[in-house]
């Protein structure tokens, strides 16, 4: 979850992640061995600062391998070093002002331009493997052919979310699906889902915030039997039992990266999914802009043509 995101967690978050992370590893060092164990003091003494570091510099301040690292992120109950990351950072986005969070961020990182580099390839590596390590492929399956299948796919995102649903809603329609963007809160939304029916799939974009506008979205879609996907990074167990499909999107624990890069690589893989499902549908929908655009190009450049030849006899210009 992104440090600068507008979807943080409301109401808090279950506990103290650093206090979790003190008692799992007080629970569990005895049993580890000798190169874990140095692992898991170093993340138990280190809690504010290990959400900067990659897995290769823990594993270097400790003298082991990045892959010691992850494994004793699993070993202490994550499913990673990017799950544990994320903990120890949603309490800092709770107890931090933004703008100590974004020097936090900065210093974090190093000011050398390779650093910032090394870091941000990094977290975003470490985000697409989280996500597609938990991606479970009957849900992604299903997603495509509830897209493939509907009469029309509704994007819903809010704030920073708007971006992969508006991503989404304009690529489908060149492979010959329609859909459209929601992307407003409030009163607006109630428009946005006007003439919604059982036949349409509505794709949210919730990374993990909990707001008023989903419940009623979610209230709508089963009452006209609407299907529903979920694309979330902390929302699945809340919802799950609330929507037809859910699929991870892992956040940002540090906030180099954008809020929206995995989804929008999910998005992307839906994508392709809906594209092989009839290609030639995709095809003639890519034809269709060529052509749009060709005409498009054409009467753009016949303007500007028109306009050279009147200019030099002071017609225009």
């Amino acid at each position: 979850m992104s440090i600068d995101s507008e979807t943080e967690v409301e109401g808090g978050v279950d506990g103290d992640p650093e206090d979790s992370l003190r008692a799992r590893v007080e629970s569990r060092l005895s049993t580890m061995p000798p190169a874990e164990r140095r692992v898991a003091e170093y993340l138990r003494d280190h809690a504010q600062s290990i959400i900067f570091a990659t897995a290769e510099e823990i594993g270097q301040a400790v003298g082991t391998s990045d892959a010691t690292v992850v494994r004793t992120s699993k070993n202490l109950g994550y499913s990673g070093l990017p799950d544990l990351k994320r903990s120890i950072g949603q309490q800092m986005i709770l107890a931090t002002r933004p703008s100590v969070r974004l020097n936090q961020r900065i210093d974090g990182a190093g000011r050398e331009t390779t650093t910032l580099l090394n870091h941000v390839s990094s977290e975003a590596g470490e985000r697409l493997a989280e996500t597609f390590r938990l991606m479970p492929e009957d849900s992604f399956v299903e997603a495509v052919g509830l897209l493939a299948g509907a009469r029309e796919v509704v994007a819903f995102g809010l704030g920073l979310a708007e971006i992969p649903a508006r991503f989404l809603s304009m690529k489908l329609p060149r492979l010959g699906r329609p859909a459209r963007l929601v992307g407003s809160a409030g009163f607006l939304l109630a428009d946005g889902l006007l003439g919604l029916t059982e036949r349409d799939t509505i794709v949210i974009y919730a990374p993990a915030r909990l707001r008023t506008e989903i419940d009623v979205l979610l209230d709508h879609a089963r009452s006209v039997g609407a299907k529903t996907v979920l694309i979330t990074d902390s929302l699945g167990s809340a919802l799950a039992d609330q929507v037809t499909v859910v699929l991870p999107a892992v956040h940002s624990a540090t906030g180099y990266t954008a809020e929206g890069f995995s989804s929008l690589l999910v998005t992307d893989c839906l994508l392709l999914g809906v594209a092989a499902r009839d290609r030639d549908r995709a095809t003639a929908g890519s034809e269709l802009l060529r052509a749009l655009r060709a005409g498009l190009a054409s009467e753009s450049a016949d303007r500007a043509d028109r306009a050279r030849r009147k200019t030099p006899h002071g017609e225009a210009g």
